[in-house]
Order: structure tokens, then C-alpha cells, then sequence
């Protein structure tokens, strides 16, 4: 998860200054403050945040002491290490005191949480009145093949990982800006973001496809048909005149939908 995390936002990094862009004009002058990154991970949102302003300093959470180190190690590196501080925590379990902060990012991480609502009601309490809250989720999972030529092989295990998902985030695709709502925040906006890249593709964008679809196989590889496994196996195939590491029409499609919600 850590590499294709590093890929995302190596072949994504234009989508995801789009978004934390958008999270700082929404934010103004608040953006300078003190942010609250949910869910970090590697950091792929703490830099894109940090890159937006000179000033503000991002509490960057995970609940992977793994994740934590690589985001570390990078701010260390990018000499940002003064603007971060990491807190590893389960906030299905316990949620420690991050102090009063202007602007929380959480993306592709409130659909993972047991009780959502609780979660939403502490981030009401920590955020100063007039802070912005930013929920990112994910609006279905990248997609690699063209449609021309892709024989619905990616909505057909796409369709697969939903079932799997259904049951294991039951929160998935939920209605947040409802959500928002009842846990007393304004929404001022909801809006969906969309990546497209085409060819020439860098080595970073196919090897973010090889590694999405590698994790695709191993999640429904045992429920897919022969014939779909067989050319999945083939894309995945590094010597194989089929891998995305070769394809001359590979592309990188990504979608999410965000929400911007005020604490009155």
C-alpha cells in the first residue's frame, strides 16, 4: 500500500495539487494555520497541502507506525520536518488531543471508520469555529485501459472489489455531505475531481497501473473468470507484449468527490 500510495501521487501529483488547491482557496486565510490531515498515510496529501502554503503546519495521523516513518523521512528530506508532526492513532479507539486546528483534509479515509458520525462530531469539536472541513473520497478506482479496448474486463472486476467492499467498508460511497449536515457543519460545496493521462506515459504512471492491478488480482483473482484472469495475467505479465509497462495505449483515469463544510 505504501509503494502505490508513493506511485499515486508520483503519477497523480497534478490531480492532487487540483485538490489541495481547491481545499486552500475554500479555506482562505485559515489555510495558514494549523491542518489536520486524517488518514495521511504516506503523506501524499501532507506534501500537496504543505506545497500550497509557507505557512501552515499539518498534524499528519495513520494508524501505521510504517506509513508514519516514510512520511517522516520524506518531510526530513523536502526540509519540511519543522512543519509536521505525526500522531499515530486508531480513531476507532481512541482519539487524542490534536488541539485546536483551522482546516482538516481526510481522503479516501472516513469510508474506512466503524462510526463515521462520532467521528464527524470530535472533528466539529477540534476544528476553530469557522474552520474548513474537507472530506475526499474515492469515486470508484482507477481505471488503466481504454474503453475501445479494454472488453469491460476492469468494470467486471470492478464490480467484484464493490461486493467485497460493500461488506468490509459498508460505508463506501456514502451520502457525506448528508452526513456533514447532521453533524453540524455548513457544506459550501461539493464537487468531483477528474484525472485523465494519456501517452506517452512516464515509467511512474505504468508501474502505478502494474501495482493497482496486481492488488486487483489478488483481491478477486479466485472469483474472475478464466478468460478475464488470463488477460489480466497479461497485463500484469512484465515481458508479455500485453504489460502495462509496455502498452502503447495506457492511460490513468481517476475520479473523487469532495465535499467543503464549515464549522459555523
Amino acid at each position: 500500500m505504501a509503494e502505490l500510495l508513493e506511485l499515486y501521487a508520483e503519477a497523480l501529483g497534478d490531480f492532487l495539487d487540483e485538490m489541495a488547491g481547491w481545499v486552500a482557496r475554500r479555506a482562505g486565510a485559515l489555510f495558514s494555520g494549523r491542518i489536520l490531515d486524517l488518514g495521511c498515510g504516506t503523506g501524499t496529501g501532507t506534501f500537496a497541502l504543505l506545497r500550497e502554503s509557507a505557512d501552515a503546519s499539518v498534524v499528519a495521523v495513520d494508524g501505521s507506525d510504517y506509513m508514519l516513518a516514510q512520511l517522516a523521512e520524506r518531510a526530513w528530506r523536502l526540509g519540511v520536518e519543522k512543519r509536521v508532526r505525526t500522531v499515530r492513532a486508531d480513531l476507532d479507539e481512541d482519539w487524542p488531543d490534536f488541539g485546536a486546528v483551522d482546516v482538516v483534509w481526510t481522503s479516501a479515509f472516513m469510508h474506512h471508520l466503524a462510526d463515521p458520525d462520532e467521528a464527524l462530531r470530535r472533528l466539529f469539536a477540534t476544528l476553530r469555529p469557522g474552520g474548513l472541513l474537507a472530506v475526499i473520497e474515492m469515486n470508484g478506482f482507477p481505471r488503466f485501459l481504454p474503453p475501445e479496448s479494454g472488453g469491460g474486463l476492469e468494470e467486471r472486476c470492478q464490480a467484484l472489489v464493490d461486493e467485497q467492499t460493500a461488506e468490509a467498508m459498508p460505508h463506501m460511497g456514502d451520502d457525506w455531505g448528508a452526513r456533514l449536515t447532521e453533524a453540524g457543519f455548513v457544506v459550501e460545496e461539493e464537487r468531483t475531481f477528474e484525472a485523465e493521462l494519456r501517452g506517452p506515459l512516464p515509467h511512474a504512471a505504468r508501474r502505478f497501473a502494474q501495482v493497482s492491478l496486481g492488488r486487483t488480482r489478488e483481491r478477486v483473482g479466485e472469483s474472475l473468470p478464466a478468460e478475464d484472469l488470463a488477460r489480466l495475467d497479461a497485463l500484469l505479465d512484465v515481458d508479455g507484449p500485453e504489460s502495462v509497462l509496455r502498452r502503447e495505449d495506457l492511460v490513468v483515469r481517476a475520479s473523487r468527490v469532495a465535499w467543503a463544510a464549515r464549522r459555523p
